[in-house]
């Protein structure tokens, strides 16, 4: 009985020698996604305010330096939605400054006052 397990055995072995040798591999290639070490666009939440039990509405400041965009996302259960995206100024937009209470309820309070209208041109 023991003589018919060596085959099943050996093949187990060669088995997870290979996964062993893939996932070291995989460690030591910095180009393949999900490897530590790789970073993709700098995301930090601003602020978030809840609607309802799962619905929520975030602000995410995308990028760093004169680069950064604001986005104001709608997250339900099911979807996650754009439904802003704005240019960040450059006093805001710096990754050593933090971002001040109410920093983007003032800029909203700020764009209703003036009106869709309104902007520069």
């Amino acid at each position: 009985m023991l003589q018919n397990a060596w085959p099943a055995l050996v093949l187990l072995a060669l088995m997870v020698g290979i996964a062993w040798a893939l996932k070291w591999a995989r460690g030591r290639m910095p180009g393949l996604p999900g490897v530590p070490g790789q970073q993709g666009p700098a995301l930090k939440v601003l602020s978030s305010v809840s609607l309802g039990p799962q619905q929520r509405v975030v602000t995410l400041q995308v990028g760093q330096g004169a680069d950064a965009t604001c986005l104001v996302l709608g997250v339900a259960p099911g979807s996650v939605n754009t439904l802003h995206q704005l240019a960040l100024p450059a006093d805001t937009a710096a990754p050593a400054a933090p971002v001040a209470a109410g920093g983007f309820a003032a800029r909203l309070a700020q764009q209703l006052v003036k009106g869709p209208n309104d902007a520069p041109r």
